[in-house]
């Protein structure tokens, strides 16, 4: 980042969502999954400023230009018997990259997280991003090979739910 430039970062706003599902898109693409993108304005709507918001999000600008953002939630920690924050998606624009954008967005998070009294703050990666675990790993943060993330959707979450539904 060159002296002269501006960054800021702030919570996201309403009139944010078109570009919160732009970036969204732009990371599906550069993860590959491109393909798995449903979200609509409607429902980040519902999900970040509804009755009762599921997640937050950060919208990061260089100079007023959209050059990221984060979005997280809080999760629970039974060990801790505190929340914690969790980083569902941070992007930072290529062009924007190496701006310090996202060590800016990450600096941000850990400060909520912080304020929040949080006992952890935590985030996947592909194993494939080998850029960004460079990155985090920079920054301290370690990757956990102790724990495997699992995940079921679609006919299987419906069938699980069913199955469960007869015992």
């Amino acid at each position: 980042m060159m002296q002269t430039d501006v960054l800021s970062i702030a919570p996201a706003q309403e009139a944010d969502l078109g570009q919160i599902l732009g970036l969204i898109k732009e990371l599906a693409e550069y993860e590959n999954l491109a393909s798995q993108v449903v979200a609509t304005e409607a429902n980040l709507r519902h999900a970040l400023f509804g009755p009762r918001p599921a997640a937050e999000a950060l919208i990061a600008r260089l100079n007023g230009e959209c050059a990221g953002f984060a979005l997280y939630f809080h999760n629970f920690s039974t060990f801790l018997g505190r929340h914690g924050l969790y980083l569902e998606d941070l992007f930072v624009r290529p062009a924007f990259r190496a701006a310090g954008v996202g060590k800016a967005l990450l600096r941000h998070l850990a400060r909520v997280a912080i304020e929040r009294e949080c006992g952890r703050f935590e985030w996947a990666v592909l194993d494939w991003n080998r850029p960004a675990r460079d990155f985090y790993e920079s920054l301290g943060a370690e990757a956990n090979p102790a724990w495997v993330n699992y995940r079921i959707t679609g006919e299987a979450l419906e069938r699980l739910a069913r199955d469960q539904a007869r015992e």
